[in-house]
């Protein structure tokens, strides 16, 4: 477990050199919550910029001081219009390239559009593409947080660091469930077992597997690819060419691997979105004997009436990072809880700044991880 010193912060987040820029590229001002404990960390002041909408919608980027020679970072959480927040970002990014900054370093401590980094059927791999325009656009590096796929980093020609929220939601379980070491660290998907796995040996506790879940929507029957060819397209095939078909895959009923009777359950994944598979994961935990619930993530993007099905739900709690906005979904439902990761931001911006070595805040930890 790694974790930047309390004692520690104080005493060198202020010493940064010159020269730096810091800008929240957010014209949503509920956004802005990270970015100001940020610069509160570095002991700064914001940069001075204007991001608005036009009436016909157009985002409209009027940076306010100079940025020549200067390291600028950009700070952009993302909000519930990601296409906006994007185009924020891309537009600030190229407007502080075409004012001669020294770099500019994007952070973006949730990056949008992550789940989409595989190709599906006939669909397109958007993180790609949206690493390639924030290249384009001027960025020269990335800090962002828990990469919903690690592969991502691949898309960019650029530096990225891809940074761990895991040593603070680690240091909740230790310091707020006080009954912590009778609990279960619980995968709610094979897809998630690794990181439970993680979880479980810094924590010292046993591990459960949620397996055979409801089979996935997005299923490859509708693709059309495995409907039989058509008359004409069965002649022009050689006779003698007998291509074998894989076998469909086929979800056993609901198990669980692992004991979960009289313990506590805490659920780990990286994104809370729709939150139907963590409520069935929960009923399922309940029947197996679990007396208290708790999901831990580091994205809580809690869309649609996500707060009101975990109020009503067998969860008894749900904690996330603040690298996105969520204030009014915890007014909604009391059971979300916030863990703050503005500090381990806040030091690989004073690294990076001061031409440090960024191994301090990727201590222990593994290629799985």
């Amino acid at each position: 477990m790694f974790c930047v010193p309390s004692t520690e912060t104080g005493a060198i987040m202020n010493i940064t050199k010159g020269g730096l820029v810091l800008f929240s590229a957010n014209s949503n001002s509920s956004c802005m919550e990270l970015s100001k404990r940020i610069a509160e960390r570095l002991g700064v002041e914001m940069g001075k910029v204007q991001v608005y909408q036009e009436p016909n919608r157009e985002t409209r980027v009027q940076i306010q001081e100079s940025v020549r020679g200067k390291d600028v970072f950009i700070i952009q959480t993302v909000s519930k219009d990601v296409n906006t927040t994007i185009m924020e970002l891309l537009i600030m990014v190229y407007a502080c390239k075409t004012s001669c900054a020294k770099s500019i370093i994007g952070v973006i401590p949730y990056f949008p559009y992550s789940k989409q980094c595989k190709m599906r059927k006939r669909g397109s791999i958007v993180s790609k593409l949206l690493a390639s325009m924030m290249c384009k656009a001027g960025l020269t590096h990335l800090i962002t947080m828990d990469l919903h796929q690690k592969e991502i980093q691949g898309f960019f020609n650029i530096p990225v660091d891809n940074l761990r929220a895991s040593p603070f939601l680690l240091q909740y379980i230790q310091e707020e469930i006080p009954d912590y070491r009778n609990a279960v660290i619980v995968a709610k998907s094979p897809a998630s077992a690794k990181r439970a796995q993680s979880f479980a040996e810094r924590l010292r506790l046993g591990i459960a597997v949620i397996h055979g879940e409801a089979q996935d929507a997005e299923s490859d029957m509708v693709d059309g690819r495995h409907s039989p060819p058509t008359a004409k397209n069965v002649a022009a095939i050689h006779p003698s060419l007998e291509i074998p078909m894989l076998i469909p895959k086929e979800k056993p009923p609901i198990t669980v691997v692992g004991d979960v009777g009289g313990r506590i359950a805490i659920i780990v994944d990286d994104i809370i979105d729709d939150v139907d598979s963590f409520l069935a994961a929960a009923e399922t935990l309940k029947e197996r004997g679990a007396y208290k619930i708790f999901v831990m993530a580091t994205h809580g993007l809690l869309s649609s009436d996500a707060p009101r099905l975990i109020e009503e739900s067998a969860i008894d709690e749900v904690v996330v990072t603040n690298t996105i906005p969520h204030e009014i979904q915890k007014l909604q439902c009391p059971k979300i809880k916030t863990v703050d990761i503005s500090m381990i931001l806040s030091e690989a911006i004073r690294r990076i700044h001061n031409g440090e070595s960024m191994s301090y805040l990727f201590r222990n930890i593994g290629l799985d991880d």
